[in-house]
């Protein structure tokens, strides 16, 4: 099995999973973009079970975004790492720019693109989920 490992811009929060990873998405709704301060965000989904997650400092800070729905982020320098909802029971998603390796996917899709920024102009030819 693949191992990936990651982390925040500090480094004060560490992760590593294990292949193989279960999707990867652009996801275009509204809180990831308010959040993020980016048109997009790519996510890669997991099993919360092959997720390890190193926090020596105890800077990992989770917060409901919406009623089910956590995000997790650095305390110290702000980076957002992961997602974890009811709706995926079992699953921990990670954001696909915090790894600092190859990961065993690429996105195969755009997904809640009802909501996307028109100021943004994407070439691939992924499928556009709303």
């Amino acid at each position: 099995m693949k191992a990936m490992s990651g982390g925040c811009y500090c480094g004060a929060i560490k992760f590593m999973v294990t292949a193989p990873s279960l999707w990867c998405a652009h996801c275009h709704c509204s809180i990831c973009q308010r959040i993020h301060g980016s048109g997009l965000v790519t996510w890669i989904g997991f099993s919360a079970d092959g997720v390890k997650i190193i926090d020596a400092g105890n800077e990992l800070d989770w917060y409901e975004s919406t009623a089910g729905a956590e995000r997790g982020h650095c305390r110290r320098c702000h980076s957002a790492l992961f997602f974890r909802s009811a709706d995926w029971p079992g699953e921990l998603h990670v954001t696909l720019a915090s790894f600092e390796s190859p990961v065993d996917r690429e996105p195969a899709a755009h997904v809640f693109y009802a909501t996307h920024v028109d100021w943004l102009q994407l070439a691939d030819e992924l499928p556009r989920k709303e």
